[in-house]
């Protein structure tokens, strides 16, 4: 076996591992289930990565985000190492030679999203691979209690118990003390066996301003604060218009969304890496496994609901250890705004199962078929059709999604691959007989090497330019060649991928469970009154945060926006000790919201009531669940 050490000076070029990395790796060679529990940026990847290379055999790599397995395989076969991903949009051939190569080739390191996972092609051939360990990531999807809960993450034990006893190393930026004991159990954990490292982000100050011009005071943060950064807005057309804003006050800024063409999104992203843009103005759909160390800001522009994507997404900043800023802006239209989305979030039953037949309506699936299938979806498109609300069809689909019927992927761009299908014999003569054919062929077998033993990507548009052809001509080249089994052809994509995971059922007969219902309706809420309850708390913003996570000891940090303005001028000792006895009047009585406190101190008593508020919960007299404040009696 290879030294870890030796493997990661080798790959990776660099001389020792960060703080857990040694620890996690070597439990995995030991063969023991793990759990590590890394902040974003934490350098998650290394600790699977490395162990494959130590070990005989392949490594299955299970991940939710094609994006991030295709971005991983390009980086580690530019390190020389032989990786490959199975997703969403690959047709039956591509995946077959795929996993005859994991079973016969020198792969080290399989990525495959967990719904490919029941396919009956990818499990028979899984039985036969020699795997050395499963690595699932983003691994807080197999808890209904985590934010992000995906049923096929479910079915990953049967994969283990089909390849024998290997380990199983879980790997998760973002997870409640509820969801590390829920992921063990639901992997089957052999022994409880986790490591984690402090949440803290010493170099990130978390700051919350109360203002209603968030965007005049977004202009002045930015003119503050230089260096890189990223703006999070909650639609595609706030995206386009604050990007537009800051190039009017002279702040090179871009936009990206779900909705742009891969290309224009892979230019953007450039752009951004390298300088040209300094702020992008994002959806949530920016920043996943896109690791810039230098962004100095990361702002928020409205209050995401739930403490686990806020924290992920402001943890986008200072990955090089400099001190860098979370800033969310906050007033109380983002309270009305949230609790408005949790009531549209949850459609009747009858609108629900109204999607989902139109789903088979739009995709033309029968009654009976589609398990396993992948189909481009356009979500805009559906809509207008059959005159659905935008974002209630998108709650219809995730609850869908979560109850198990299907998978939702986002838009990846698949490039065209070409495979050659006759033999060199068939080949030759068909080139003799079809003269423009035979020069697309050439360039390609000139361009593309292994074309006869695999799916290799191809460049159609650069293919056009060498032989001074229009580009639509190699296409209808290649199709015609597809057509008379020559070649197959995949041609490139860059839709959301829908797939089916069970077979398509009436709607009559769809079956939704009220029970789960009820859960995730709770369970949203709850995540919302905890967001909420960060942003209007004047406690410590890393300790808020911490806490959230587990770490209930946590010191302040000295930084945010509350440690730095907790010391009120002119504060006497009899009006701290008369606002004590009042909370404490208060809630001995019953537990109240911040909100509803603040009330009892307007005007002048209102500084001093926050003052005295930080302090009581910082000392523990006072704690904060589920977004209520109870005075805590053993205090």
């Amino acid at each position: 076996m290879k030294s870890p050490t030796a493997v990661l000076k080798a790959f990776w070029g660099f001389d020792e591992f960060r703080a857990l990395q040694p620890e996690i790796i070597q439990s995995v060679l030991e063969g023991r289930d793990t759990l590590a529990l890394l902040p974003t940026g934490g350098g998650k990847s290394i600790c699977f990565q490395v162990p494959a290379l130590c070990m005989e055999g392949i490594c299955i790599v299970i991940s939710p985000l094609i994006a991030l397995m295709k971005d991983q395989v390009y980086h580690l076969k530019r390190r020389g190492v032989n990786a490959a991903a199975i997703y969403s949009g690959m047709s039956y051939r591509e995946i077959d030679i795929l996993l005859d190569n994991c079973i016969y080739g020198d792969i080290k390191l399989l990525y495959v999203s967990p719904e490919r996972l029941q396919s009956e092609l990818a499990r028979e051939r899984i039985k036969k691979m020699n795997v050395s360990f499963i690595a699932v990531d983003e691994a807080h999807c197999i808890s209904q209690w985590g934010y992000d809960f995906r049923p096929p993450y479910l079915q990953i034990p049967e994969i283990r118990a089909l390849i024998g006893d290997i380990p199983i190393l879980a790997l998760t930026a973002t997870a409640t003390a509820a969801v590390v004991l829920d992921i063990q159990e639901k992997l089957q954990f052999s022994e409880a066996r986790v490591f984690q490292k402090s949440f803290s982000r010493p170099n990130l100050a978390y700051v919350v301003r109360h203002v209603e011009g968030k965007e005049q005071k977004l202009l002045e943060i930015l003119k503050k604060i230089s260096g890189s950064g990223v703006v999070y807005v909650r639609n595609r057309k706030r995206c386009r218009e604050m990007a537009a804003l800051l190039n009017q006050r002279g702040i090179a800024a871009d936009f990206y969304h779900a909705g742009l063409d891969m290309a224009e999104r892979s230019k953007k992203q450039d752009n951004w890496m390298a300088g040209k843009s300094r702020i992008m103005v994002s959806t949530n759909a920016f920043g996943m496994g896109i690791d810039k160390p230098d962004v100095r800001i990361v702002v928020h522009m409205e209050l995401p609901d739930s403490l686990e994507a806020y924290f992920q997404e402001a943890g986008r900043a200072g990955r090089d250890g400099k001190k860098s800023f979370a800033v969310l802006l906050y007033n109380a239209s983002d309270r009305q705004n949230l609790e408005q989305q949790f009531e549209k979030s949850f459609p009747s039953i009858t609108q629900i199962k109204q999607v989902y037949h139109a789903l088979g309506s739009y995709l033309q699936l029968a009654t009976g078929s589609g398990p396993g299938e992948s189909y481009d979806f356009d979500m805009g498109r559906f809509c207008e059709i059959y005159k659905f609300a935008l974002f209630q069809t998108l709650s219809c689909l995730k609850f869908l999604e979560q109850s198990g019927w299907i998978v939702l992927s986002e838009a990846v761009w698949t490039p065209s691959s070409v495979m050659v299908t006759a033999n060199r014999e068939q080949l030759y003569d068909y080139m003799l007989k079809h003269p423009v054919l035979d020069r697309i062929l050439k360039a390609i077998l000139r361009a593309y090497q292994g074309v006869f033993h695999q799916f290799v990507a191809i460049n159609e548009e650069q293919i056009a330019k060498a032989l001074h052809l229009e580009t639509t001509e190699v296409v209808n080249g290649l199709i015609t060649m597809m057509k008379e089994n020559m070649i197959s052809y995949q041609i490139r994509k860059d839709k959301p991928q829908l797939i089916f995971i069970k077979e398509r059922v009436d709607s009559k007969n769809l079956v939704i469970d009220t029970d789960l219902y009820q859960f995730r309706k709770h369970r949203l809420q709850n995540n919302i009154q905890q967001a909420i309850a960060y942003a209007e708390t004047p406690r410590c913003r890393s300790q808020q945060l911490l806490a959230y996570f587990g770490e209930q000891d946590a010191p302040t940090c000295g930084m945010c926006d509350v440690c730095l303005d907790k010391s009120p001028q002119s504060l006497r000792d009899e009006d701290i000790q008369r606002i004590k006895n009042e909370l404490q009047q208060m809630l001995t009585a019953q537990p109240c919201r911040m909100t509803q406190l603040a009330n009892f101190f307007p005007g002048k008593s209102a500084k001093a009531f926050e003052f005295v508020l930080s302090y009581l919960l910082e000392e523990g007299f006072i704690i904060e669940a589920d977004g209520m404040l109870h005075w805590h009696k053993s205090a």
